[in-house]
Formats: structure tokens, sequence, C-alpha cells
């Protein structure tokens, strides 16, 4: 049982460093962005590129995993993704699907459907069991890296976006754009930052997702609901709620598999289900925003 705990939180930590990216444009820009999991999907295949055809140890591919898309998303932001800023939902909502499936059969062209793997030091496999019986703990190394990067990353989001001057102007621009402009802030170059470092945090997670969720062009569309799941259950508010969401989503998505394998993610769905119906905003949810 603790096992399986362990193994949960750490799947939620790293759906939460895919789906945070997400849960700020939601939330703080208002923009409904279904082509997240392309940039998740680039962050993966570059570490795989990086590592099988260049060479590239693990830990050396993991910054340009969040640079490139991190800087794609900067250009995308720019080119196609600013005009849609003020578009009605559903044309955004249209836009971001064909990038995904655009994005999807461009990797299948390029990279083959075959599923890609990646080769991890030796420090990073193998698992260290703790205690014996019902109170054993297998903690595996690669997962336990995973919990200690991701807590890394969430901590340091938390204080940039809570205790931070860029903070502060990413939620006054978020609240009223035009007295924020007056205020010298400039919104469009706020957006494209933030737009930016969400894309490159799913990059990251893409590239340490891939020995966990696998990796092929069918990436983003696998694992689109789970990304909208978390946002959708945590809420907007701050990262506390889908960090919160990311944790349940990914310990009753383990125990759910380990326990009833036949039932699939019935036991997700259900979750989802019940917190929506408990609180339809979202575990946590932003106050005192103007539109």
């Amino acid at each position: 049982m603790l096992t399986i705990l362990f193994d949960g939180i750490a799947y939620g930590m790293l759906l939460f460093i895919l789906a945070v990216g997400l849960a700020v444009t939601m939330g703080l820009m208002n923009f409904i962005n279904l082509a997240h999991g392309a940039f998740a999907m680039v962050g993966g295949y570059t570490t795989v590129l990086l590592m099988q055809r260049a060479g590239w140890p693990f830990l050396a591919c993991l910054p340009l995993a969040f640079l490139v898309p991190a800087l794609l998303g900067a250009v995308l932001e720019r080119t196609l993704y600013r005009p849609l800023y003020r578009r009605p939902h559903l044309d955004q909502v249209l836009f971001s699907i064909g990038l995904v499936f655009m994005a999807v059969a461009g990797v299948d062209y390029f990279m083959g459907s075959t599923q890609q793997f990646i080769h991890l030091p030796e420090w990073l496999k193998g698992r260290t069991e703790i205690g014996s019986g019902a109170f054993a703990l297998g903690m595996g190394h690669y997962r336990l890296f995973i919990i200690a990067i991701c807590a890394v990353l969430t901590l340091a989001l938390q204080y940039v976006l809570s205790s931070t001057r860029f903070g502060s102007r990413l939620r006054a621009s978020v609240d009223d754009q035009r007295v924020a402009a007056g205020m010298g802030i400039n919104v469009n170059q706020v957006f494209l930052l933030t737009f930016a470092v969400g894309s490159g945090l799913a990059g990251l997670g893409g590239a340490l997702g891939a020995e966990v969720l696998g990796l092929d062009p069918q990436f983003p569309l696998k694992f689109m609901v789970y990304f909208l799941i978390v946002v959708a259950v945590g809420g907007t508010a701050s990262i506390t709620g889908p960090l919160l969401a990311a944790l349940l989503l990914g310990v009753a998505d383990v125990a759910g598999k380990y326990y009833i394998p036949k039932m699939g993610a019935f036991i997700v769905y259900s979750l989802m289900i019940a917190i929506l119906i408990w609180r339809p905003q979202g575990l946590f949810v932003r106050k005192g925003a103007s539109k």
C-alpha cells in the first residue's frame, strides 16, 4: 500500500508539471490551449534525439527539453496565439486542437509511429526497499528523482507567482489589461514570457515522463483529458489547486489500476465527477478578478 501511494505521488507530481502550463494559460491568461500536450511531446522527442543521435547524457538533455518547447511556445504565442486571445473560447479550442493533429501527423511522419525509449543512467535504475510486510515501501529511484525535481519546480513556481514583481505584474495584467498597461506594464511581454515558461515546463514534463508514460506521436491526444482534469478539478486560483488535483489523480489512477485493473480509468473519472459535483468551479477558485 505504501509503495502504491509512493508511485501515485510520483505520477501525480509528473502530471502536475505537465499540466501546470495549461493551468496558467487557462486560469491566468483565460486562453484554452488544448495543444499544450504537443509542447510536452516536443520536450520528450528533443530528449530522445539528443540521447540517441547525439549521445548526450540524460541530465544534460533536460535543460534543452525545457528551452526548445519554451522557444517554440514564444514564437507561436507571438505569431499564432496572440490574435486569438480576445476570440471566443470555441475558436481557441478549434484552433489549438487543429495544432494537436498537425503535431501528431508531423511527428509520425518524421519520427515514425513506434514507441520511443530513454535509457536512464544506472543510478536512476532499481529500487530501494524499506520495511517489511504490510508496511514495506519500495521506492523506485527514478520516481524518487521525479518527485524531487517536481517538488523543487513547484516551490520555485509558487514563489515566482506569489512573491516576485513578475508575479504581481502577471496578476495585474490578468485582472485588467488596460489599467496594467496604463501603469507601465508591458502586458504583451508578460503574456509572452508566461506562455513560454508554461510550454517549457510541459516539455520538461514530457522528457521526465517519457520513461513512465511512454512517448509516441499520439502522446498529446492520450493525455489531453488528464491535463484538463487536473485544471478542471484543481481550479485556477493558484497552482495549489492543480497540484492537489494532480496528486489525487495520480494516486487514484495507480491504486485503481493495481486493485481493480479491469475498471481502467473508471476510478479517475468517477473521482472527477464527484469533486466537480461538490465544487463545480474546482477546489480553488480565483476571486476578485475583473474581465
